[in-house]
């Protein structure tokens, strides 16, 4: 059995109770990118790799790069995001570059997460799940993914089309709300996330089980870079939220 989520915190955190609500920005490719994120208080920064035609698509050398820096902030906590499915060749990747958190963001089995927990005992294993029409594809699994030995889930969504990541699209509140009875494990919210679009979600902010957002576009500016100003307006209207101050 996996030590709870809430015990292992983003870089740079203290222990605290398990309840903070963390900003993951996803899609950072530049030592540049890791330092804005870090100075406009992001707690984790999504790094990609094995994700096919995506916008942030990372080699391995790049990969192993970002994570270092981003370990030498002293805050930010690198998270893999991929579509990959070889529990064994994610386990060596992991060890290669020194990755702890990795979210698999496609439609990757359970048998998959439960190959990574034996190969990655202290790993934080994130799955994501993907609402579509309102239904959780994944909705027959979930329990299945938990015994695995998922962590954390992260609630996005999948469009018409069946793209899955940075689609933009948001979820509906009543969506997630019945959705999370089926969980036992806490989530963090993606799905065009903004500061104004914190007013929409006040039921999914105050369930126990929430730890956060997962953002893209929200934290770049119109040129697409990330921008300092658009992570601390995020940072700060998401976290008004009661118990904010304590930590995944």
């Amino acid at each position: 059995m996996s030590p709870e989520p809430g015990s292992r915190l983003p870089a740079g955190h203290s222990a605290a109770p398990e309840t903070r609500r963390v900003l993951k920005v996803c899609g950072a490719t530049s030592p540049e990118d890791i330092a804005t994120l870090a100075a406009a208080g992001a707690d984790c920064v999504g790094v990609w790799h094995g994700v096919p035609g995506g916008h942030a698509e990372l080699s391995e050398e790049r990969l192993t790069g970002l994570v270092a820096a981003a370990r030498a902030t002293g805050r930010l906590e690198p998270v893999l995001v991929t579509f990959l499915a070889d529990p064994e060749a994610l386990a060596g990747l992991a060890r290669r570059t020194g990755l702890r958190w990795l979210q698999l963001h496609a439609y990757q089995p359970p048998p998959v997460v439960a190959a990574l927990r034996a190969a990655l005992p202290d790993a934080v294993l994130v799955k994501v799940l993907h609402l579509r029409g309102g239904s959780c594809l994944e909705r027959p699994l979930i329990g299945a993914y938990e015994r695995a030995g998922t962590d954390l889930f992260l609630l996005d969504a999948a469009t018409e089309d069946g793209r899955i990541g940075s689609t933009g699209q948001r979820l509906a509140e009543p969506d997630v709300l019945a959705l999370l009875p089926r969980l036992s494990r806490p989530f963090l919210l993606a799905g065009g996330i903004t500061p104004d679009s914190r007013a929409d979600y006040d039921g999914v902010a105050a369930h126990p089980g929430f730890r956060g957002i997962d953002v893209d576009t929200a934290a770049r500016d119109g040129g697409g870079r990330f921008s300092a100003p658009a992570v601390t307006a995020l940072a700060r209207a998401w976290r008004t939220a009661p118990s904010l101050e304590e930590s995944l």
